[in-house]
């Protein structure tokens, strides 16, 4: 399978540019290589991974209250082991993680900011055991739907996919919000978010299209009308590509926002696209992103220029409601459809 099989067909670009890209994926596939050396293993289980195997893969610190619902949900679409890289985790969450019998983990303390925001710790363990597999890359806030998630698993759409050409498989991410104010809500490990924050906002979401990476660029919807209304420009990347079929000369480049070589990010074309995708329900916005908020903006870890983004974590911290007069309330993939938030499926 080629990379950006079946994909929208991206503009054509110079062989000066095509070659510095090929340079900047040896160069960060060699960042990855040489990430291995930081991470120790604290519990290795990969003998066990399969030919076949559906593989997911994290990069997480401090999630021992989303791990139970988040393993549950991807452990019921087939995910049959999960790597993890652990980055300093001090709650419990190593632990737990640890116990899991489909879950081997790796451990570090360094820094997340200048390991690309763990993309060098990932990149290695994708290129180490995700060769030929399907990979699914998620953070832990992150619960990837798609039309017919639970009648149809991630076995029946990956081999949909294959029989389509494709090489992978893109989403929209998609804030979820309480209706009340943040932080005033009650959850318990292992509760479904969606008891607890499922409003959303239906749009408006803008799709751009980055020259000369070909890149995805997708804004909007309720961080942006939140707290970047007056620099839009600022807000969060939203479209995701979480599913490949994974090879060892691929290499994310910013998160899984995109990816090179360069037409695999045709793969996705954002909502309203006409390639296949879903939605990955972002479940930030659970209760302790309050607490949560203060910690990281004292950390300076999530952001290139920390300090640029203060007054982001400044208005998290004091709680704000999200929700609003044109919110919706999530009822299912079908909505998401309807709303062209994501693509039917052929089941």
């Amino acid at each position: 399978m080629t990379g950006g099989a079946a994909a929208e067909a991206l503009p054509p670009i110079g062989w000066a540019q095509a070659y510095r890209l090929r340079l900047k994926r040896r160069q960060l596939l060699l960042k990855a290589l040489r990430a291995r050396r930081r991470l120790q293993p604290l519990q290795d289980r990969t003998a066990a991974i399969r030919p076949g195997a559906v593989l997911g893969f994290t990069v997480l610190r401090n999630e021992a209250l989303r791990l139970p619902f988040f393993l549950d949900h991807y452990r019921a679409l087939g995910v049959d082991h999960f790597l993890v890289a652990d980055n300093g985790s001090d709650d419990g969450s190593a632990d737990y993680l640890a116990a899991q019998p489909d879950v081997s983990l790796w451990q570090t303390g360094d820094s997340y900011l200048e390991s690309r925001f763990g993309l060098d710790w990932l990149g290695w363990l994708l290129m180490r055991y995700g060769h030929g597999h399907w990979c699914l890359t998620a953070d832990a806030d992150e619960l990837l739907v798609y039309n017919g998630h639970r009648q149809h698993g991630l076995r029946a759409l990956t081999g949909w996919l294959e029989a389509q050409g494709r090489a992978g498989f893109g989403a929209l991410m998609l804030d979820l919000y309480p209706e009340d104010h943040l932080g005033t809500q009650a959850y318990a490990a292992g509760q479904d978010p969606l008891e607890v924050i499922p409003w959303f906002d239906a749009g408006p979401y803008r799709s751009l299209r980055q020259h000369p990476r070909g890149n995805l660029w997708v804004q909007g919807g309720a961080r942006e009308r939140m707290f970047f209304a007056d620099c839009p420009e600022r807000s969060p990347t939203l479209n995701k590509l979480p599913l490949m079929k994974w090879n060892r000369r691929w290499a994310y480049t910013n998160s899984t926002h995109a990816l090179l070589p360069r037409g695999l990010n045709g793969l996705y074309s954002g909502p309203g696209g006409a390639e296949p995708s879903g939605v990955l329900l972002h479940t930030k916005f659970l209760p302790e992103i309050v607490s949560k908020s203060e910690i990281e903006k004292q950390r300076g870890q999530h952001f290139t220029d920390p300090q640029a983004f203060d007054g982001y974590y400044d208005s998290l911290t004091a709680a704000p409601r999200l929700c609003h007069a044109d919110a919706q309330l999530y009822t299912g993939t079908g909505q998401l459809e309807s709303l062209g938030l994501m693509t039917p499926l052929p089941w």
